[in-house]
Order: C-alpha cells, then sequence, then structure tokens
C-alpha cells in the first residue's frame, strides 16, 4: 500500500520539534524551530508545493523500516540481489555534562553503503514558511542555504559531505562512502562533519535506551507499550512542559471532508490523560514538566483554565486557513491555529485534577511547587463548584449549542472526588470535609438524569438516548464500579449501538458536520478496556488483537481509522491513541498481577 494511503510515516523528533519520513525514506512533514513554526516540508498536504527530501534510484530495490532498537532513531534499508544500502534519521537529542539537555533545531541523516554501487538521486525540496512564498536554494558558507521573503524571511541550511552542486541540481551520484546530510534551523557556527554527527547518532540511542531503561518490562505487550510511550515522550515539548495532541495539521478524519485540524496544541484533557498513563511509567520528568506547565498556566487564583493552549502557553490560537495547499488526498481545508480554543468544556477540570492527584500519590516527596498546586487545586474546586450545573460544549467539541454532557458532569465529580483526596494527602482534612456534599449533588445529578431506563445505559447528555463511548471511562475515573449493574448494561447497550466491524464509532448521532464516518481510535480501546473490567477478557483480546493490527508498520496508530478499509485517518501520530494502547496493555497485563513487575493499584 502506498505510504500516503495508510500512513505509512515513522515519526522522529527531539521533545522541541518532530519529522515523518514515510516507509520509502522521503522526508514529507517537518516543522522547524518548533513543533507549531510554519513548515519546511509539507508534502503530506500538498504532493507538489509542499516540499520534501526524497531519494530516487536508478534500480529497484526492496525497502523495509523499523526503529533502530529502543530508540526513536529510524532506519530505512534499501536492498536488490547486487545493492544495498541504509538510510539513517533521528533528531540530535542527548545529555550534556552540565545536566542540560542538548536538542538543536536540526535534522540528520545518514546514507551509508552497504553492498555494491547504489546510484542515488537526492531531491531536497524544502518549501519554508508553508510554501506561501518561493523558496530559493544556493551554495553558500559551506552550506546549502534555503530562503524565502514572503510572507517573512527565512531560511534554513543543509551541511553534507556530497557534492553540493549534484545536490542542488538532483544528479545522479555513486554512493561509495557514508554521506550525511545536517538539516538545521540554525547557521552552525562549527562546521559539521560526518565524525561530528555520528557523534550525535551515539549520543542520541544512549539517550533513548536510557529513557527506555526506566519503563518497567510486562510480560504482555511490552513492545507496544514502549514504542507507544516512545512516542508519547516525542509530542512532548520540553522547554514548558506541554503535550502536544499530535505533530501535525489538517489530516483529515475522512477523505474529501471538513473535519481537518491543526493539532500541535496543548489540550488540558488529552495532555493530562497522558500524564496519568506515564506516572504509571514511573516517567517523572515529563509529569514534572508538565505541572509546571500548569502552575504558568494559573499564576491567578481566579483564572480559568481554557482547555487548550499553544505550546508556549500562548492563549490565542487564532484559526487560519491555507488556501494554496489542496490538503492531504485533496482534503480541504488545510487549518493552522484552532478555533476551539475558546470554547468552554467542563470535563477538563476533573481530568487536569485526576493527573495532578496520580502526580501527588507516584510521587508523595517530589513536590518542589506543593504550595501553588494547592492553590490551583482549591481554584478549580472553585470553578467546578460555580459552574458543574451549567451546559457546555463536551470532550468531543461540538461547536452548536451547549448540552449538558453526561462525560462533562462525572468529570465534575472527579475534580472534587481528586481534589477531596489531595487535601487529605496534604493534611487538609477539614477543608476536605467541606467539599463532599458537591460530590455528592454531582453524584445524584448524574443519576438522575444521565440514566435512561428505556436505552438501559448511561447516555451522551442529560434527557437524551443518543450513546457515546466517552461514557465508557465513568469506571476509568472512579464514578462506577465495574460490578455495577448500570455499568455493565451502558458497555453491552454502546456495544450494540456504536460497534461496527471491530471497531467504534464516538457516537451515531449528527453532529456539525454531519453524521460520523470514520472511527476514532481512542474510542475502540476504551470498549476494550471496559470488556476486561467487566470480565470478558477474552472478547477483549480478540478486539484488541484486530485493533493492534491495524497499525502502521511502525506501530504508530493516527486519531481515525476508516470502518472498511481499515486505512489510518485523522493527524498522527495521535497522543489519545497511543495512552489508550498503553493503558489498555496494562490492564491486560493486571487480569493476572503476579504477572506484573510492578503493582499499579
Amino acid at each position: 500500500m502506498n505510504s500516503t494511503k495508510n500512513m505509512n510515516f515513522g515519526i522522529i523528533g527531539n521533545c522541541k520539534s518532530a519529522a515523518l519520513i514515510n516507509e520509502n525514506g522521503s522526508i514529507d512533514w517537518c516543522c522547524l524551530p518548533k513543533f507549531d513554526s510554519p513548515s519546511i516540508f509539507a508534502k503530506i498536504l500538498d504532493n507538489d508545493k509542499g516540499g520534501s527530501f526524497e531519494l530516487v534510484t536508478e534500480s529497484k530495490f526492496e525497502i523495509s523500516q523499523k526503529y533502530s532498537g529502543d530508540s526513536c532513531i529510524l532506519a530505512t534499508r534499501f536492498e536488490s540481489k547486487e545493492e544495498a544500502f541504509e538510510l539513517i534519521d533521528f533528531m540530535p537529542r542527548f545529555q550534556m555534562e552540565n545536566g542540560q539537555y542538548y536538542a538543536p533545531p536540526e535534522l540528520i541523516r545518514f546514507i551509508k553503503p552497504l553492498k555494491g554501487n547504489p546510484k542515488i538521486q537526492f531531491q531536497y525540496d524544502p518549501r519554508l514558511e508553508y510554501a506561501q512564498g518561493l523558496t530559493t536554494h544556493s551554495s553558500k558558507h559551506n552550506a546549502i542555504v534555503s530562503e524565502v521573503d514572503a510572507p517573512i524571511h527565512d531560511s534554513l541550511f543543509l551541511y553534507t559531505n556530497a557534492n553540493h552542486q549534484s545536490v542542488l541540481n538532483k544528479e545522479t551520484i555513486t554512493l561509495e562512502h557514508t554521506l550525511f546530510f545536517s538539516i538545521s534551523y540554525n547557521e552552525k557556527l562549527q562546521l559539521p562533519s560526518l565524525s561530528s554527527c555520528l557523534l550525535d547518532y551515539e549520543r542520541t540511542k544512549v539517550y533513548w535506551l536510557n529513557w527506555c531503561a526506566k519503563t518497567p518490562v510486562f510480560e504482555q505487550y511490552n513492545e507496544l507499550i514502549q514504542r507507544s510511550a516512545m512516542t508519547l515522550k516525542l509530542m512532548s515539548y520540553d522547554k514548558t512542559g506541554a503535550v502536544l495532541a499530535a505533530v501535525t495539521t489538517s489530516l483529515p478524519e475522512t477523505i474529501g471532508e471538513v473535519r481537518n485540524w491543526d493539532y500541535r496544541f496543548c489540550w488540558i484533557r488529552d495532555a493530562s490523560m497522558v500524564i496519568r498513563v506515564i506516572s504509571k511509567l514511573g516517567h517523572k520528568r515529563i509529569v514534572k514538566n508538565f505541572i509546571n506547565y500548569i502552575v504558568e498556566l494559573i499564576p491567578d487564583k481566579e483564572k480559568k483554565l481554557q482547555i487548550m493552549y499553544g505550546i508556549n502557553g500562548e492563549e490565542i490560537l487564532t484559526e487560519k486557513i491555507l488556501d494554496h495547499f489542496s490538503g492531504y488526498e485533496n482534503s480541504k481545508p488545510v487549518r493552522i491555529g484552532n478555533a476551539a480554543y475558546s470554547q468552554k468544556q467542563n470535563d477538563i477540570y476533573g481530568i487536569l485534577m485526576d493527573a495532578i492527584h496520580a502526580e501527588m500519590k507516584e510521587f508523595p516527596s517530589d513536590f518542589e511547587r506543593s504550595e501553588e498546586i494547592w492553590s490551583i487545586v482549591k481554584g478549580i474546586v472553585w470553578v467546578v463548584k460555580n459552574n458543574w450545573q451549567k451546559a457546555d460544549k463536551g470532550i468531543w467539541e461540538f461547536r452548536s449549542e451547549d448540552q449538558h454532557f453526561t462525560f462533562s458532569k462525572v468529570l465534575c465529580w472527579v475534580a472534587i472526588d481528586r481534589a477531596i483526596k489531595i487535601a487529605n494527602l496534604v493534611g487538609k482534612q477539614q477543608t476536605a470535609l467541606k467539599w463532599i456534599p458537591i460530590k455528592e449533588a454531582i453524584k445524584e445529578d448524574i443519576e438522575t438524569n444521565a440514566w435512561n431506563e428505556e436505552v438501559q445505559a448511561y447516555t451522551q447528555s442529560y434527557n437524551s438516548k443518543y450513546l457515546d463511548a466517552s461514557v465508557l471511562l465513568i469506571e476509568q475515573y472512579g464514578f462506577v464500579s465495574a460490578e455495577e449493574e448500570r455499568f455493565k448494561k451502558t458497555v453491552k447497550a454502546i456495544e450494540k449501538e456504536l460497534a461496527y466491524n471491530g471497531l467504534l464509532y464516538r457516537y451515531k448521532n449528527q453532529d456539525d458536520f454531519g453524521l460520523p464516518s470514520s472511527s476514532f481510535t481512542v474510542c475502540t480501546f476504551w470498549f476494550i478496556n471496559s470488556l476486561i473490567k467487566i470480565g470478558e477478557v477474552e472478547k477483549a483480546k480478540k478486539y484488541f488483537e484486530d485493533l493492534l493490527s491495524y497499525s502502521n508498520h511502525l506501530d504508530l496508530f493516527s486519531e481515525d481509522i476508516d470502518f472498511d478499509s481499515k486505512r489510518l485517518l485523522g493527524n498522527f501520530p495521535q497522543a489519545y491513541s497511543h495512552l489508550a494502547l498503553i493503558d489498555t496493555a496494562l490492564s491486560f497485563n493486571a487480569v493476572n498481577k503476579n504477572n506484573l513487575n510492578v503493582d499499579w493499584s
């Protein structure tokens, strides 16, 4: 299958930015110097205008691609009977002697001959600033310099031991020794060489090996848990602690439709869910950084949280359309920015509070900013107390009128429940007692209005008959137990109504853009997890194995999956999908806790 047909891309990155490389070794997406910067390669959004860095060979090769061990270094192997070479791609990241992390806005690739003398044409064609202006290329200052003057001046530097003119003219080169290409947003003060790039490679490999060594080893699905954890790490922005929903923009939920969004931002909901899972794996740094990010977002006690922010804490994320791009398989519009930042979604408070509580529970002695965090906890309780009875846009960000969504209400309950637990952890038992009546009032309201006797399930919203996969999370967040009949019946009702071809709809009712036509990947994981919880482990296992088979060749998932073809759709890779994969895999391991290296209870 063509890479663009099933998102057969590998992701590389260094917690500052990331790039997507297709199964044939073409860099089809990259933004520098940061995740949310304008693209330098965007072929994924426009085949002709986007720009890429491709290899064209004279001979026909069998091509295979994999990550190099427990790392985010991508290896693409080209092999025929007479010739073979390997393409290595990575973005440098390693710890220096002063304890700081070296993670420049730079991508390094090696082309290493293995057999024969392969002939290769390098089609190096960056298009800066989302290809909005004409990018020119020239050889100067010991580099190939790419420049654009509109809409603003920008530049990019390519350092290589290949002949510059041959690269610029796209001439065929006989591969006789290892070539390196260092694509840097900044002009280098020390000229890169093959040996310096190889040193960065070794240091980066060691960084990832050390990082992975901190993750516990599991009896089941260990490699998948590890790869998903690394993918989530790649989507964290080290400078501030923000966690991205995905590294791309405008990859459509359905081909040819308009559900195309920019996901290069930090949704409080998605990020908090990531942190909750990562904390289970013992990765302190990413958890601590995110909590610091939240503390910086809320300097004032009365300040309400937005549902999302820019990776540097930006509050205004104005949505614009790039009309000149044709879009992924002609799926327009291509958007940058996201208008959802102004929406009101009450569930974010509960999800954030759950993440804070998880951090305090997992790392009880690791609180440098505990007083600030306690102020945030009290502030969230105040907001929830005054807003939980109000309608909102819900987890799916409906752009129509506000509704009383069940998931939002349950997460308001979670906010108060976790606040009570945090209060007890920090010795504020009297405060905790004052909050119990709020928690009980929310609980009663949900049980009265969200349960539909006719449907025999908790429904999408109050006084509705529509079912919604998000309601499956009520057990995970402790609102009900898996033994309760209402939860069991809800799981059964959702399976009957929303399951189709081994996947789940989010919901089946019409939204702002019509009827959903693809499966939101995370929903199937939630459903599988729910099946495990109610004791239907064998059925869950079948669903899980089928779902895993729909990943791309590197075990990566996007936001959506087509019900019939099973092709990946939506932004890629998706944090939601990978955190849910880990969570579900942990549930399978926990079925028999004796098989676990760590007790997660």
